[in-house]
């Protein structure tokens, strides 16, 4: 759907150049002489690269809709990711790349969020935390607690992030996705 430049929002995937690019960041320019243009960072969809783009204030613009839909994580083998609908019960396979470092989190019964496009899958959005297992972590040592240093520890699913002093192996912790940082301990 043609848009213009001007409607153009934070968060909106506009095709520009034959790319889906996801826009990061807007800003409406009105230098002193010429006319008023966009300023817009984008993202590529598909392969994450950056651009800085200038849009005219009434140029047209390409906004794209994405379909979102539920899926539940199946199993991972060496082709790849393996998906169910929700709504209709088709698996589909997915390259480890589309969900990026988040699929190291990826667990059997897990539900994501997937966006397509042309029905082509483009995004797999994983929830915002996980709670898992603290398999290995140092021993607590007296007084070191206070103190708000972190010391590093392994997950259930072999992710090494860095917890506080009084976390030990056995608790069950809370993970962000995004970048496998602990949030707080599991209650």
């Amino acid at each position: 759907m043609k848009v213009n430049a001007n409607d153009i929002r934070v968060g909106n995937v506009v095709e520009h150049n034959s790319k889906l690019w996801m826009v990061l960041k807007t800003q409406h320019v009105q230098p002193g002489k010429g006319g008023a243009f966009i300023q817009a960072e984008m993202k590529g969809v598909v392969d994450g690269t950056k651009l800085n783009e200038r849009f005219r204030s009434s140029e047209p613009v390409e906004r794209v809709y994405l379909d979102e839909a539920e899926y539940q994580f199946l199993y991972q083998d060496g082709d790849g990711l393996h998906f169910m609908n929700q709504a209709s019960f088709e698996q589909i396979q997915l390259p480890v790349d589309i969900v990026g470092s988040g699929a190291q989190f990826l667990d059997s019964g897990m539900l994501v969020t997937m966006c397509s496009h042309n029905g082509r899958p483009i995004t797999v959005s994983l929830p915002k935390t996980v709670t898992l297992e603290i398999v290995e972590a140092e021993p607590v040592v007296k007084g070191q607690t206070a103190t708000s240093s972190y010391k590093p520890a392994v997950l259930s699913n072999g992710v090494r992030i860095m917890v506080p002093q009084h976390i030990e192996a056995g608790t069950m912790v809370v993970v962000n996705t995004d970048d496998a940082s602990y949030v707080e301990r599991a209650k």
